[in-house]
C-alpha cells in the first residue's frame, strides 16, 4: 500500500516541542550512471521530541539551506509529512518510516507550558 499524501501530522499533538541536536548526513544527487555526484539532494538533521521522548529524524530538500540552529534551540517543522517503505522478502515484509519537510525553520511563537491541574481551587 501506498499513501500518494503521505500520513499527514499534527505537530504539537505527535511531536510537541521540538529542540534542535544537530545534522545526521547529506544524500547527495546520483547521475545517469548511478554514480554520486556533488550535488546535495536533501540533509537530514536529528531532532529530540519532547512528547515522544526521543530523537527523531527529519529530511529537508537541500534547496531549504543547511541548518545550523544552536544546540537545543527551539524549531518547528514546516508541512511535515510521514511516509513508508515496504520490501517483501519471501514471506515476509519489513517496512520502514521516515519523515520529511519542507522546511526546518525556528519557532516564532511562544511555547505553551504544558498546563497543570491547579489542586489548590477552593470551591
Amino acid at each position: 500500500m501506498r499513501l500518494a499524501e503521505g500520513i499527514v501530522i499534527d505537530l504539537e499533538e505527535t511531536f510537541g516541542v521540538l529542540k534542535f541536536s544537530g545534522q545526521r548526513r547529506e544524500r547527495f544527487v546520483q547521475d545517469e550512471d548511478g554514480n554520486r555526484t556533488d550535488d546535495v539532494k536533501e540533509r537530514t538533521y536529528d531532532l529530540k521530541s519532547m512528547k515522544q521522548g526521543m530523537m527523531i529524524q527529519v529530511s529537508i530538500p537541500a534547496e531549504a539551506g543547511v541548518k545550523d540552529f544552536k544546540y537545543n534551540q527551539i524549531v518547528t517543522l514546516v508541512d511535515p509529512v510521514i511516509d513508508t517503505v515496504a520490501n517483501a522478502n519471501f514471506n515476509r515484509v519489513e517496512t520502514s518510516w521516515y519523515m520529511k519537510a519542507k522546511d526546518l525553520v525556528i519557532a516564532t511563537a511562544p511555547v505553551k507550558p504544558q498546563e497543570k491541574p491547579n489542586n489548590n481551587d477552593k470551591k
